[in-house]
Formats: structure tokens, sequence, C-alpha cells
């Protein structure tokens, strides 16, 4: 009876596997009849049947996967149905999570319909998975000049005012200011220089997230990422100790540029005042 029940599940299991490979292969014939015919969402549902069914398949259909979603996000967007297309690009991303060419095409949609924050994100994973990737690249670099202010070019080019913030920063850390909060930071400058001058903690938020991203680039390329802790946040929403384990002893900001009521900065400091530094004894 053992040796009975053993075969029994022996081709059992073989029938099964028997069964996926004929659906697997029922399903990409119908999937390439439905390119043919230029049904592009009906050739999608095959493809995704397909890779949950066989991963191993990933590799090969991949091309012809791609070309399938991004012709059906094109009739997604034409329709006007902008949930269904964005549904479409996450279960690509479930199946493909680290394919340059999916994430620089969900950033296009998302640029196309105004989500420019968004749309920077995906460009700039994009790039990260494949700095040669010259679309990605050139559609970060244009988001980007949305995103950017042109004040932040010039200040970071003002040689005199960042050496001004330079050495009040000195000053302050040698002076006795250990912990450091950099509110909106921008691309980490003054966090930079705070640590440089000797601070014992650093910690920087920036609420924009192409600013947030980009600032940890910049301090990555300094070999600070294990020294600064940047946040996506804005500075009223700071939390201590879910946050920053305690108060500063230093507020820093560069945010007066960006227009001083109009990003409510007057609001920030005051919270920051009460909330985040330490007060005087």
């Amino acid at each position: 009876m053992p040796n009975s029940n053993a075969k029994f599940h022996c081709n059992h299991r073989g029938g099964q596997e028997a069964g996926r490979r004929e659906l697997v292969s029922r399903s990409l014939q119908s999937a390439q009849h439905c390119l043919e015919d230029q049904d592009f969402g009906t050739a999608y549902a095959h493809y995704l049947l397909v890779l949950n069914l066989a991963p191993e398949l990933k590799t090969s259909v991949k091309e012809t996967f791609q070309f399938t979603l991004f012709k059906w996000a094109e009739e997604l967007d034409s329709l006007a149905r902008i949930q269904d297309l964005f549904n479409c690009y996450e279960q690509a991303l479930e199946l493909y999570p680290n394919d340059e060419v999916i994430c620089n095409s969900m950033g296009e949609h998302l640029f196309r319909m105004g989500f420019r924050d968004e749309a920077a994100g995906y460009f700039h994973k994009a790039v990260k998975l494949n700095p040669d990737f010259a679309d990605a690249k050139e559609n970060f670099y244009r988001v980007a000049n949305w995103l950017v202010e042109r004040w932040h070019f010039i200040m970071l080019n003002d040689t005199k005012r960042n050496l001004t913030y330079l050495k009040a920063i000195e000053n302050a850390v040698r002076s006795g200011c250990r912990s450091v909060l950099d509110i909106g930071t921008g691309t980490g400058i003054l966090s930079m220089f705070a640590k440089k001058a000797g601070a014992s903690f650093v910690y920087a938020c920036e609420l924009s997230k192409t600013m947030y991203e980009l600032a940890c680039d910049v301090v990555a390329a300094n070999n600070m990422e294990s020294e600064i802790k940047l946040l996506h946040l804005k500075s009223l929403d700071i939390e201590i100790p879910k946050h920053i384990p305690e108060r500063v002893s230093l507020i820093v900001t560069e945010t007066v540029d960006a227009g001083l009521f109009g990003e409510g900065i007057v609001e920030s400091l005051i919270h920051a005042w009460e909330h985040l530094l330490l007060q005087p004894k």
C-alpha cells in the first residue's frame, strides 16, 4: 500500500505539472493571436497568467510583455482609465521590480498627468538601475527642471554665501551645539557643513521627494550617508523620539528664498523652536 500511495502522489504531481505546461502554452499562443489582432488588453491578461504560472519564462517573454504593456497603457490613457493604467504598471513592477524600461514608462505617464514629483521618483529609479539609460536620464533632468527651483542653482554657486553659512555653522558647533537639524535641506549642503564642522548628530528633513532623493545621492557621494539622517518629512511632522531621538541644539535652514510666507517657514521655525530645539536653562 505505501508504494501504491507514493505512485498515486507522483502521478498526481505529474498530472498537475503537465496541466500547468499546457495552460502556459495555450496562454502564450492566445497572447500572440491577440497581439496580431491588436487586442492588447486581452494579450496583457494572458501574459500576466503566463508569468504567474511560469516565472521561469520572465526573461524569454520580457520584451514582448513590455511591448504589450505599453500598447495597452496607451489605450487605457486614451480612454481616461487612469486607475486601470496604474494598476497595470503596479502588476508589471511586481513581476519586474528592477526593470528600468518599465519604471521609465511609468514615469512618463505620471509626468504627462501632472504628477511630476512621483514621475521624478520613477525616472530616478530607472537611472539608478541603469546609469547608461539615455531616455531615463533625459526624462529625469527634464522633470528636475520643473521641480528644482532656479534659486537652488544660484545659491549653490554663491561661494560667498556658502562660506558665510559654513563659518556660522562651524562657530555654533565649536561653541557646543553637538546636534543639528537642517530644515528644508535641499541638496544637503548645510547638513554636510554641520557634519564636517564636527557635529555629533545631524538630521535633515525635506518635503520634496525629488530633492530628498537628490540629497540622499549627494550625501552618499560624499560618504556621509551613515552620519546624516535624512527624513522625507515636513519639519512640522517631525516627532520625538519617532523621527529624531531628542531635541537638537542647533537648527539651520536656507528656505527663506523659497518665499518667506508662501512656504510656511515662519510656522515651521516656531514649531521647531517650541518642540525640536533644546531650550536655554
